[in-house]
């Protein structure tokens, strides 16, 4: 079962650090062009500069997606648990039911003859005489 009551805080917060990692790459997507007034050199440490920035950023976004997959797979775990854990519970219930539900009768025999009913009579109640004032 869900045992940690942080992980939807934890998945929250991966998420928020995804995205704002995603943001900061592509705040870097202008690779520098060579500038005609710098040196070569000058050019190169720039794209340098640029890549590693660049290649920190992806790497730290790889270690955020994987953690929050971990976390998303764990959240999933627990979830498959509560599932079977339900369906046990609903078996056991139906079961009991289908138990209570059935009479607890002796079995009948076939050749068992049915009963006659006796006829009513048709006479009516004696009405009990009136008494005068």
């Amino acid at each position: 079962m869900l045992a940690n009551s942080q992980k939807p805080h934890n998945l929250y917060s991966l998420r928020t650090k995804i995205k704002e990692i995603e943001h900061e790459l592509n705040d870097n997507v202008d690779l520098p062009t060579h500038l005609p007034e710098l040196v070569e050199t000058a050019n190169l440490l720039r794209q340098n500069k640029f890549l590693i920035n660049s290649d920190q950023k992806k790497t730290e976004l790889i270690s955020v997606y994987s953690q929050y997959s971990k976390s998303m797979e764990l959240l999933i775990s627990s979830l498959f648990e509560i599932q079977t854990e339900l369906k046990t519970i609903l078996q056991e219930q139906s079961s009991m039911l289908s138990s209570k539900s059935k009479p607890k009768s002796k079995p009948k025999s076939k050749s068992k003859p049915k009963s006659k009913s006796k006829p009513k009579s048709k006479s009516k109640p004696k009405s009990k005489p009136r008494s005068r004032r």
